[in-house]
């Protein structure tokens, strides 16, 4: 940390937020980690990772926490940046550790111990000033789009290269299991009797032999059985002639044995 911004925040808070971020370092909060500006002590940022089990699962939240002067026997002010779906953007939460609440403060809560509160009152429902209220189906699409959302903000990438790196990997990983996993275009459905039209060299609807090469048969293919249609029909009108003639040869020699009689 830099100490050349902190000569306006008092010893004593000065001293405490110090003795947290050692604490802090030494003994991480379970998804979440958190730096304070190296211009601004008494401003400090925090990235929750959504726990396992939750519709914030996969997600990265973004927000930070904002110490009055007088901490820790005032507590701070906390907001939410990433959208969540739990709690409104860059809005002050009312919670109990927070400086809506300076009754019920603890000036023995120390960093760690707030961002604790956080986690456990954002995986719950109930209501309170500053929270809203989406479906899980919500909270999960913001949890996909935190990825590229937090890499847009400056102080984000700025304050936690190792994270920038975690959601680069991951989207990199995302990207590449989508590409392996595209599905392919389906074959057509054929009518019986044209398992010509079938694709991708599958079994016909009704059996049959299906010929390779992709969606469209071969131009060649294409000609040949427009001219199989013509030779067959050719073939059912020479039938019919010869059976018409067959037809009167054998009347005109019925008639004629009729006469003879």
């Amino acid at each position: 940390m830099n100490n050349n911004g902190n000569k306006r925040a008092p010893t004593t808070a000065t001293q405490r937020l110090k003795q947290d971020y050692l604490r802090i370092k030494k003994d991480p909060v379970p998804y979440i980690c958190a730096e304070p500006l190296p211009s601004n002590i008494l401003e400090w940022h925090y990235v929750v990772r959504g726990p396992e089990k939750t519709p914030y699962e996969g997600g990265y939240y973004h927000g930070k926490l904002i110490f009055p002067r007088e901490f820790p026997f005032k507590p701070p002010s906390i907001y939410m940046i990433t959208p969540n779906g739990r709690f409104k953007c860059n809005t002050r939460l009312c919670l109990s550790i927070t400086d809506f609440h300076p009754d019920t403060w603890n000036p023995a809560w120390s960093v760690s111990t707030i961002l604790t509160g956080l986690l456990s009152f954002m995986v719950e429902k109930g209501p309170t000033l500053g929270s809203i209220e989406t479906s899980d189906y919500t909270k999960r699409q913001l949890s996909a789009q935190s990825l590229a959302f937090n890499l847009k903000d400056k102080v984000f990438c700025e304050l936690f290269p190792d994270v920038v790196d975690e959601i680069k990997q991951k989207q990199k990983a995302q990207e590449e299991l989508s590409a392996r996993t595209q599905p392919l275009p389906l074959p057509d459905v054929v009518p019986d009797g044209d398992p010509q039209q079938a694709h991708y060299g599958l079994p016909a609807l009704n059996g049959g032999p299906i010929p390779l090469g992709g969606a469209n048969p071969a131009p060649g293919l294409q000609q040949a059985n427009r001219n199989h249609g013509l030779l067959g029909g050719a073939l059912a009108n020479l039938f019919v002639i010869v059976g018409f003639a067959a037809f009167a040869y054998t009347v005109k020699y019925v008639l004629r044995s009729i006469a003879q009689e």
